[in-house]
């Protein structure tokens, strides 16, 4: 793991959430990015799939801010949320990540998951991927590196390890987008 590599996917991640641009996260930037997810599937905002993917992101959020000392309505900084990062997440390991990441990625796979069986298959994977900016192209090689036990399903573990191991630098597999 290199430090640069973590902190640059940290500060990338951090202008993806920021979706108005004002150098601030805050609960509507986490907001919008789960409407936007939700709208990529074509799926209706107020469905129970929309609904757990909208609530996760709002959870997320609240909970990084209650680490940050920001409080629920307020905003993190690039700094406030790169030091909470650190400390609840990374710093906790895998802990950290099922604790944080885990329902989000749970709830954009019931989203995602369109024939029930409580995985992703590539087809599924490749409108994630599409809903969050990843190019067409980069689809079928990072489904390939998601999926350790090579069954044709990513499962929500293979899920959360992949998102770890890309925002530590242990992977190239890009989950960012645009």
């Amino acid at each position: 793991m290199t430090t640069a590599i973590k902190n640059d996917r940290l500060q990338k991640r951090f202008q993806k959430w920021d979706v108005n641009g004002n150098g601030r996260i805050e609960k509507s930037d986490f907001e919008a990015e789960a409407k936007r997810i939700i709208s990529a599937f074509g799926e209706d905002q107020t469905s129970p799939q929309a609904r757990a993917v909208q609530d996760s992101f709002k959870t997320m959020f609240e909970f990084l801010a209650d680490k940050a000392g920001v409080g629920p309505n307020g905003s993190l900084n690039e700094r406030q949320f790169t030091e909470v990062i650190e400390a609840q997440i990374f710093q906790e390991g895998d802990a950290g990540f099922a604790r944080v990441v885990r329902p989000t990625i749970s709830a954009i796979v019931g989203l995602c998951d369109t024939d029930g069986d409580g995985e992703v298959d590539q087809r599924e994977f490749a409108k994630w991927l599409d809903a969050i900016g990843v190019e067409a192209s980069a689809v079928a090689p990072a489904f390939r590196a998601i999926d350790v036990n090579g069954n044709g399903k990513l499962t929500v573990d293979e899920l959360v390890h992949a998102v770890r191991d890309y925002h530590l630098g242990k992977s190239d597999v890009p989950l960012l987008g645009k």
